[in-house]
């Protein structure tokens, strides 16, 4: 397992977007309890299922990272033995009613690496990078479970003021939320 000192943190270019760059990835979650609105509020609730990427799932991730490289957005990768154990990416593109949002597409961590600080450092890198491109708030639509959460909750993120309707039709069980650059 690679110590923190050994890993490496960069702006990926699409020609680094390779169809093996996520061979080694593991996107395994064995999620046991979900967040959900009723009634205006948020409850914690009993869902369980175990979140995992096959071959699929990965090249459909890999296309959607290129895609916002082409929309002039950023992707950062996160390496380790030449291995990518963690990825996150931003839209250069605002959206909202004061065009204040930055769109943070993915950030993910491989199983293996998880609570290392690796997702912080991406999201720095992600805010960063939005502060540079204009905005004033980064938008995340996020997995609703328990774990994810409260990763987003320790960095900052609360509840989006402003919902973008089609991030909720895509995602309809994900959480909505904001971070203040």
């Amino acid at each position: 397992m690679a110590s923190e000192q050994d890993l490496t943190i960069k702006e990926l270019k699409i020609e680094e977007c390779t169809p093996d760059m996520l061979k080694y990835f593991n996107r395994y979650q064995d999620v046991k309890r979900c967040w959900r609105k009723e009634n205006g509020n948020r409850v914690l609730k009993d869902i369980a299922f175990v979140e995992q990427w096959e071959d699929k799932e990965k090249k459909e991730n890999i296309d959607s990272l290129k895609q916002c490289i082409e929309r002039g957005g950023s992707v950062f990768g996160v390496f380790a033995g030449g291995c990518m154990i963690g990825f996150a990416s931003v839209d250069s593109e605002l959206t909202g009613s004061k065009k204040e949002y930055a769109h943070m597409g993915m950030l993910h961590v491989s199983y293996e690496h998880r609570n290392k600080g690796i997702g912080k450092k991406m999201f720095a890198a992600v805010c960063e990078r939005a502060v540079e491109f204009g905005a004033k708030k980064l938008y995340i639509s996020s997995h609703s479970s328990e774990e994810s959460q409260a990763f987003y909750k320790a960095v900052g993120c609360v509840e989006a003021v402003e919902i973008d309707p089609a991030a909720v039709e895509k995602e309809p069980c994900d959480c909505q939320l904001e971070f203040v650059l």
